[in-house]
């Protein structure tokens, strides 16, 4: 080891901790409420000047691994406090090339706001939910999510001729859960024969319904992952009643399922 970069090691170590970066220079020190300026950028256009209650006042909370171990593919868990009526979910992650992952409206069919599903994360990033109740009122959790990649990671293609298959199933009691068969392209990743950019064709909307009646609907990108899926919760689980998922996408492929429930 030369001189000079002895020099330069020791310089490093020699710096407080808080001055030091992490990769694409984000401190490593952020926390889950620090601001974001693309938060800031974002709030106004989308709420205007509402109050948006945060930390402790807030009665939504989502759940997310600090370090993903895969950016493509990282989970998440939102749940509004019960007791609440909801009606509608915002799902931002900051600093991805399409920043508004979802947007949900609950319907009539699932008074709680308790989703599970699993997101693209492109770099270091606030993830963030806000919640609608009833009475208008805002509410917001967010955390921060080291990960990258998750924009770029291309998707399987192993089966594409089941591309669009819907299914909806009762994993455990309680939840319902919707998937579909999805690259969800994002138009960033990279063709390793072609050398070039996949075009972005990804599911754009997903509405859930119990016989006439919503559970919820989603506007959503391609910031949602492969094979989009969402779980979903029922204070009393639907004994009875049909189950019936439509599904859009951005090249206007239209897809269904639906699961009878047993009379």
């Amino acid at each position: 080891m030369t001189l000079h970069r002895r020099r330069l090691l020791a310089a490093s170590a020699a710096l407080p901790l808080l001055a030091r970066a992490a990769p694409q220079g984000l401190p490593t020190n952020t926390g889950h409420h620090d601001p974001s300026p693309h938060w800031d950028t974002l709030r106004p256009k989308l709420f205007g000047k509402r109050p948006i209650a945060t930390e402790a006042a807030s009665q939504i909370q989502i759940y997310v691994p600090l370090r993903a171990a895969y950016g493509a593919s990282v989970p998440i868990k939102i749940a509004g406090q019960r007791g609440t009526a909801w009606r509608k979910l915002w799902l931002v992650i900051d600093k991805n090339p399409s920043p508004i992952a979802a947007v949900l409206t609950l319907g009539p069919a699932l008074p709680r706001a308790e989703f599970e599903t699993r997101l693209r994360v492109d770099e270091y990033s606030h993830v963030r939910a806000i919640a609608e109740a009833a009475n208008g009122d805002l509410h917001m959790d967010s955390r921060y999510v080291k990960v990258s990649g998750g924009c770029s990671a291309p998707p399987n293609r192993d089966h594409p001729e089941l591309l669009g298959k819907t299914q909806l199933r009762l994993p455990e009691p309680g939840w319902a859960e919707v998937s579909t068969i999805h690259p969800n392209d994002t138009g960033f990743e990279l063709n390793n024969v072609t050398v070039m950019f996949i075009p972005p064709h990804f599911v754009r909307s997903v509405r859930v319904t119990l016989g006439e009646a919503l559970v919820f609907a989603s506007e959503q990108d391609f910031s949602i992952a492969e094979n989009p899926s969402w779980r979903f919760a029922f204070d009393t689980p639907p004994a009875t009643g049909r189950l019936h998922a439509e599904v859009s996408d951005s090249k206007e492929g239209r897809y269904q399922g639906e699961l009878q429930l047993r009379d």
